[in-house]
Order: C-alpha cells, then structure tokens, then sequence
C-alpha cells in the first residue's frame, strides 16, 4: 500500500514492535506547564418540535451540506449516528474557549432552526434505536467489530453523545501539576464527573437501571477496545503496552471493504506479516479505534461525561475540569478528595471496575461520590475568579452545586421523574442560575 502526496506515491514503511512501543511513549505524553485547554461538544438532532419521529438521512444530509458553508473557529465533525461535534482549537483562557464555541454553536443553531431541527444535550438517546447515518469503511469495520461483543456498540457509535475536556499533560517533573498525578487524577476524579454530570437513563423509551446509559455502552464494547491501561507505573510505559496488546480494529485497504480480524493484537500484528506489515499511518489509526476514558493525545482527553441539558449545559463541566486541573489549590483539594475513592477500583483499570460502575449506575445517591463531588465542585467555583472566569460561568457552576450536588442528584434524575421529561430535548432548562 501506499500514500499519494502531491501525485507522488510514498511506499509505506512497516513498524517493528520497539518502534511502535517508542512512537506511542513520544507522542502520547508531551509535557510542559499546563496552559492550553479544549472541549469537543457532541449533540443529538432531533426535530425541534416532535424529538421522537427520527430525522431522515436526507435532511441530515442537507443539513451538513449547509453547515459546511458556514464559518467556524471549531473543527465540525459528524458522528455515525449522524450527532454533530465540535471540536474546539487549544485555547489559552477557559474564557476564550468559552466564548469561541458559544458563538460557533450559536451559528450552528441558527442553521438548524431554519430546518426546524434542533441541538439536543442527552449522553444517550432516549427513543431511538441506533440507525447508522454514515456509510464509510472505517464504519462499516467498526460496527463489524463491535458486533461481536454485542449491540452495545451500535449504541455507542449512533445514539450517544458527550463532553470532551482535554486538559495539558502536565509538567515532567513530579508534583501536583506533574503528567503522572494529573493521568492518575484524570482516572479517579473522572468517576466523580460521570456520576455528577449523569444525564441518559433512558433507552427505546425505557429506564435502563443506569443513570449514565452512555457509559454503559462504552463498558460493553470490551476491555480491549474501550478500557485503560493499570494505573501501576509510569503512564508512557502502562499506555504503549496498552497500545501494543488491545486489539486491532481493522486493517484498512486502498480500495473495497476493510478488513476485521478477529483476536489480533497490534503486537501481534508487528511480529507477522498477516495481512500484511502493518505502519506508521496503521498506529496512528490504531490509536483513533482505542477509546478509553481517559485518552493521552499529546495531551490528555477526558471522555466520561455525559452531553448536558440546555444550550450551555457543556459549560459546567468545562469550567469545573478546567479549575481542578489547572489550579494548584484546586488540584490539591480535589486530589485528596478522589484519594479515598481510589481503593474502589480494587486496581482494576476504569471504566471496568467497580468504582466507574457504582458512578455510572447509581450516580451522587453514593455518598462517598456525593461527598467528594461536594468538595471538588466548591474548590472548582472558588477557583473559577482566579482563572479569570466570568460572572455567567461562575454562577452557572454554582447553580450546579446547588441544584445538583449538594442534593445528590444529577440531570438524570429529573429525567427519570418527570413523565415524558426527555421530551423536553432542546427546551430543558439552562444549567445557569
């Protein structure tokens, strides 16, 4: 196989296993003193006046036609399911983040309104059985491959959607704002932001017994697909091992369907040469298949939370990440808040241990979860003014704390106690005060 740049073709080179082991420790972890801060919002589109009757294919496909004309700062993306994301650039201030995805999100809405659709902020899709929008190779490979643990992956990849904060590596030196506290505390204190921002207990018009459905999904598509690396020793050498042995979705080719094995490993892959060697461009798609929690990226992808209610629901849990990682008193406070939480996991590595699934499950009705929780967001708003945080984000995490935390609840609940209360989709009330 090879690339085609500017009309020239570039034969593609095989990776051994030490040059993989080594690429993934370079890439993964680029540590310096955290400054840059991002957010990938994903929304449901549904109708804007009757959310149950599914969206057609064709409107879908109008609809993004239509977006692509339209300026934005963010990367927009479209999900399998056919969810929209946003994806916003590094951004130097939570302010500045802020501020440039409410402005892209307020001309995406506006698009949609036009067509009578509407932006919905549900981690799962509470009617609608998943219905593959997007008919591409690496789809079609991926749904192949997830089939075979079940239909959990066809829920993942078309009924849910979520709040991606992706938060500096860290320094390289040990310490509070060092890569290998801020790793172990993106695993621990991610339990205490998938229980406080829960928001899909719903699936095909039914309570499924899990306030974080969305979650759910993700543990059932395997170990080796959507878990973590043991958080055992250093996190270059836990996450390249982890790389190595979690299995390869597929094997793409130039032209037709891409190939699924069944049971190989990336090491296994560099060892043989069935179907054939794989490379460097291979890694780097393998690394896009891998779909743990918490994902190195150069910097680090924190994926547990749920999408939110309302048109700035995704602000929250922006704004409260954002003050426990990047502000030292904050990371203090919180980290000794999680410590406690740690022995949970019985060291199993998240989400499949019993500390992910008591969040996703049972939510802040855990009082060591509601007590840590209580404790993270209270340091998360002190710390929001010395961020540089403005009066609407300040307040809006408070109403949160408030509403929510300090009650043990989280958005999940008034879903599940309000009669038809997913129906109220794009009209939910706003997470501000």
């Amino acid at each position: 196989m090879s690339d085609t740049v500017g009309g020239c073709i570039r034969p593609r080179t095989a990776v051994s296993e030490a040059e993989v082991e080594a690429l993934v420790r370079g890439i993964c972890f680029k540590t310096g003193p955290p400054r840059l801060l991002g957010v990938e919002v994903e929304w449901l589109v549904h109708e804007l006046r009757a959310p149950r009757l599914p969206v057609s294919p064709e409107r879908l496909r109008a609809l993004y036609t239509a977006l692509r004309a339209v300026p934005l700062r963010s990367a927009l993306t479209v999900e399998p399911g056919g969810q929209l994301e946003l994806s916003s650039l590094p951004a130097a201030s939570l302010t500045e983040c802020v501020r440039s995805v409410s402005a892209d999100l307020d001309a995406v809405r506006a698009v949609l309104r036009e067509d009578g659709l509407a932006l919905v902020g549900l981690g799962h899709d509470p009617w609608h059985p998943p219905r593959r929008y997007l008919r591409q190779p690496r789809y079609d490979a991926m749904e192949a491959c997830l089939d075979r643990s079940g239909d959990g992956g066809r829920f993942m990849m078309c009924a849910s959607a979520s709040v991606q904060v992706c938060v500096d590596a860290g320094h390289e030196e040990p310490g509070p704002q060092g890569y290998v506290r801020r790793w172990w505390l993106a695993h621990h204190l991610g339990a205490v932001l998938l229980a406080a921002f829960a928001n899909s207990p719903l699936s095909c018009g039914r309570p499924t017994g899990w306030r974080s459905t969305r979650q759910l999904r993700w543990t059932q598509i395997g170990v080796g697909r959507a878990g973590g690396p043991p958080l055992d020793g250093d996190p270059r050498g836990t996450w390249s091992r982890h790389v190595l042995d979690a299995p390869v979705m597929c094997v793409r080719r130039d032209s037709g369907p891409w190939d699924v094995p069944e049971g190989l490993s990336l090491r296994e892959w560099t060892r043989g040469t069935v179907p054939r060697p794989p490379t460097r461009e291979d890694l780097d798609y393998h690394l896009t298949t891998l779909f743990p929690p918490v994902r190195p990226r150069g910097h680090l992808e924190l994926r547990m939370i749920d999408a939110q209610p309302g048109d700035d629901g995704w602000i929250v849990p922006l704004a409260v990440t954002a003050a426990l990682f990047d502000d030292p008193e904050a990371t203090e406070t919180a980290y000794r808040a999680v410590k406690p939480l740690a022995e949970r996991s019985l060291g199993l590595p998240a989400p499949h241990n019993p500390l992910y699934e008591t969040a996703a499950r049972d939510a802040l009705t855990d009082p060591e979860l509601r007590e840590a929780a209580v404790v993270c967001f209270t340091a998360a708003l002190s710390a929001l003014p010395r961020l540089g945080a403005g009066a609407e984000v300040v307040d809006a995490v408070g109403g949160y704390l408030e509403r929510y935390v300090r009650r043990g609840r989280c958005p999940a609940d008034d879903l599940l106690e309000m009669p038809g209360g997913a129906d109220r989709g794009p009209h939910g009330r706003e997470t501000r005060s």
